[in-house]
């Protein structure tokens, strides 16, 4: 006589379906923390990116100054603007304050 085979169901294993979801779970931190991390880098580079701007500004406001003064040329005024702002010349009639309380 022919065996009857008992054909049993196989049972889903729990353990796998809460190990499959704790796996996503971690996933989904990781990929969360991992772009608030960007989201700092971001705020940082344009943080920086302002900084350059500002930089560039500032370097072609002082190419406008000094391409003004090639164009005017050398003027005694231009000469003694000079001498005062970065050699310090002081006229023999002037009196010269230094304020030592830093």
């Amino acid at each position: 006589m022919a065996q009857q085979r008992k054909t049993t169901k196989k049972k889903p294993r729990v353990g796998s379906g809460v190990m499959t979801m704790l796996a996503i779970l971690v996933l989904l931190a990781a990929i969360g923390w991992k772009l608030f991390d960007l989201q700092g880098q971001l705020r940082e580079a344009r943080a920086e990116k302002e900084h350059y701007e500002e930089q560039v500004e500032d370097r072609r406001a002082e190419n406008e100054s000094l391409t003004a003064d090639i164009e005017e040329g050398v003027t005694p005024e231009k000469m003694e603007e000079i001498a005062r702002n970065e050699l310090g010349l002081v006229a023999p009639d002037e009196y010269v304050f230094y304020d030592t309380s830093n």
